[in-house]
């Protein structure tokens, strides 16, 4: 592979410098760098990140490829600064044996525009009775170090003390999707003074916040790793840091979504705002915010949700939840954070890079911007303000809340180990 100088580009929002990249790796960051036999990017005081990773991404195949595919997904991952995502387990056939995690992983490889690390089911076809392979799935070829049963809580407190105990030891964690099912039965959107006004069923806050406190109270009592997958309200945010103050070792996410967008959307009955967990209220907003900036929420995850046209253009209560989000990640976390002053870009790298490669055990990703390190890169034109045009996103899906909203920054160019998926904004 050749060289390429990335010339004058701020490394973690910093002093301009030059970053030279030999083959897959950096081989010097410095300033005034020779360029004899390098590619040359001017990158005018553009933002250098290390490679995005995402925790938290539906790449649907196997089985939905009519929503996404690994391809499709990964090439919207590119598109969106990403170098690695992990593909969540609620495929067709769920993605509960080390086959089936192969297959995807396998297609990731060969697709190579991001790493595709797969998360395995916690429970055998997501029906939260009996759990899946999770030794056969750790010890396959794809490594798999993350369980979820996204899409699903696994709701049964014994499975799910049996699964922290399964994966503590080989260090893997048990990402949870919090809803009490119960409690959430029928429920539309947030419960509510806008649930009530428009006669939705109301998805109470609780049925997030009670399975927290009794998943982080059952890592405590084992002595294992738990995440809390899209954690969405302000209880949510008390809990887990309670939680860490008794130094229990749970992780959180949030989704630039619940960042931005607040319930009062949904009365548009536009299906595009319907999404699990659903949209909460701008004073759940304020506190993931202020969550996100001090480190009680450890990262930001997309669940990028692609589902086709006619699963979400339809009548509200029969729409699909979810969202894409992988190609417009980085500028609502810039506009929710960098642009408020919660954060600054290298707490935007230790939110979207480093600690999602931490957390989910990703070696390559997630590493300093430094000579010797892997040359995953994300240069992002922080400048730059756009409106959202779904129509040129590289997913194969649509479903996007931010379609004709202004938006901060844009990605010019990524680096998957030194070759280029992204130059100028599109893909290579």
């Amino acid at each position: 592979m050749s060289k390429i100088l990335i010339r004058g580009a701020k490394v973690l929002g910093g002093e301009p410098q030059d970053v030279l990249v030999d083959g897959e790796t950096i081989a010097e960051v410095g300033t005034g760098l020779g360029a004899e036999g390098a590619q040359v990017i001017e990158a005018d005081g553009k933002i250098l990140l290390p490679g995005l990773v995402d925790l938290h991404t539906h790449l649907r195949e196997p089985g939905r490829e009519d929503s996404e595919t690994v391809l499709t997904g990964t090439r919207a991952a590119a598109s969106g600064g990403y170098t690695a995502v992990f593909a969540m387990a609620n495929t067709f056939p769920v993605a509960d044996t080390a086959g089936v995690v192969e297959q995807v992983w396998r297609l990731g490889k060969e697709h190579g525009y991001c790493d595709v690390q797969p998360i395995g089911a916690v429970t055998v076809g997501l029906e939260g009775k009996q759990l899946s392979e999770l030794g056969a799935m750790h010890d396959s070829a794809a490594g798999v170090t993350v369980f979820s049963d996204d899409g699903k809580c696994v709701d049964d407190a014994v499975i799910m003390r049996r699964a922290l105990e399964y994966v503590k030891a080989f260090g893997g964690v048990v990402a949870q999707h919090a809803q009490e099912p119960r409690l959430t039965e029928g429920a539309q959107m947030n419960e509510g003074v806008v649930s009530a006004e428009l006669g939705l069923g109301g998805w109470p806050a609780v049925a997030e916040e009670s399975v927290i406190a009794r998943d982080v109270l059952l890592a405590e009592h084992v002595g294992s790793r738990v995440h809390i997958c899209h954690l969405s309200t302000a209880g949510s945010v008390e809990i887990v840091r309670w939680a860490k103050s008794r130094g229990i070792d749970v992780t959180a996410e949030v989704t630039p979504h619940h960042l931005l967008l607040t319930d009062e959307l949904v009365r548009s009955y536009n299906p595009v705002y319907k999404v699990n967990p659903p949209l909460r209220t701008e004073r759940d907003v304020l506190a993931l915010r202020e969550a996100l900036a001090d480190g009680t929420i450890d990262i930001v995850a997309t669940d990028h949700a692609p589902h086709p046209h006619e699963d979400k253009d339809c009548e509200w209560a029969a729409a699909a939840m979810g969202m894409v989000g992988l190609e417009t990640a980085l500028s609502v976390v810039q506009h929710t954070m960098v642009e408020t002053g919660l954060l600054d870009w290298a707490g935007v790298a230790e939110r979207m890079s480093f600690k999602p490669a931490r957390i989910g055990s990703l070696a390559g990703h997630g590493r300093p911007i430094a000579p010797g390190e892997p040359a995953n890169l994300t240069l992002v034109d922080s400048a730059y303000r756009g409106v959202v045009d779904p129509a040129g996103f590289a997913s194969r899906s649509r479903n996007t809340p931010y379609e004709g909203r202004e938006l901060p920054g844009r990605v010019t160019h990524t680096f998957l180990r030194g070759r280029a998926t992204v130059v100028d904004g599109k893909l290579a």
